[in-house]
């Protein structure tokens, strides 16, 4: 198994989770991120502690409460694939949350550091941007659940749907340089459903000089670590592949560098 690939565990702990990565574990600074599968009746209690989260509810209705917040019934889509916008709550560094699971609640909990303590709040659908991108076998459905437009300190978290087929983050692209205004250093995680579960999407990972290349067969469940690198993914004919990205850097901004033996694939600029 690749280093880059984090596979749930068959069984969820006690407190529901089934899968974390931190930045000790990733071999990085600034993100974590953990998924936790909760039955009817069970809470999840946190303090965020240094760091700000965001709470995404994957599928599943749920009570969310904070130091001073409350929400009731949120929650919508029972799974993923049903294609609507989530329900998320940000909560700020300095703070806990209360997650109680209403019916069977997938949860995503995305983690970076946190300084301004701003003020916990909840993600609508409404609030969350919806765009289709790319085109022809490229194009995606994208869900701009915290992009760099609302505020947080460090969190971009952003889902995309990849129909059968298709390819996304495409054409191939990265992160990994601090050299602004042209480029920002972001870790990235990426967290996976497929349709039919027993399918695959592949990724792969590379550098310009190939010190890390590796391509990915990534299954249902798991999350894949970006350490660095361009990372393009395809959803093979018949499966329809869903992730969910996790970012977080020393700026918080998307600025990323296209690989220059590809870059004629962009279309032409208006």
């Amino acid at each position: 198994m690749s280093k880059l690939i984090v596979t749930p565990e068959s069984t969820p702990g006690a407190d529901g989770r089934v899968l974390a990565v931190t930045p000790a574990s990733a071999g990085w600074k600034y993100v974590g991120f953990e998924v936790f599968r909760l039955l009817p009746g069970q809470t999840l209690s946190r303090s965020t502690g240094d760091n700000e989260a965001c709470l995404v509810l994957l599928s599943g209705r749920a009570d969310v409460r904070t130091n001073r917040e409350i929400w009731v019934g949120i929650g919508q889509r029972m799974s993923v694939f049903e294609k609507i916008p989530p329900y998320s709550v940000y909560v700020p560094a300095d703070d806990t949350y209360e997650v109680t699971a209403l019916t069977e609640l997938e949860l995503a909990v995305c983690l970076a550091p946190g300084t301004t303590r701003l003020p916990a709040r909840l993600i609508e659908p409404d609030a969350v941007g919806v765009e289709l991108r790319g085109s022809g076998s490229t194009e995606r459905l994208i869900h701009n659940i915290l992009p760099e437009s609302e505020a947080a300190d460090s969190l971009l978290v952003v889902e995309v749907f990849t129909p059968a087929g298709h390819w996304s983050s495409y054409p191939p692209h990265k992160h990994d340089r601090d050299a602004l205004p042209d480029e920002s250093l972001l870790e990235e995680t990426y967290y996976y459903h497929v349709q039919p579960e027993q399918g695959f999407a592949v990724q792969r990972v590379y550098t310009d000089d190939l010190t890390l290349n590796e391509t990915l067969a990534v299954r249902d469940g798991e999350t894949v670590l970006v350490p660095k690198g361009y990372h393009p993914v395809s959803a093979p004919p018949g499966y329809e592949v869903y992730y969910l990205n996790v970012m977080a850097g020393p700026v918080r901004t998307w600025k990323f560098h296209n690989d220059p033996a590809h870059a004629w694939l962009m279309p032409p600029r208006k």
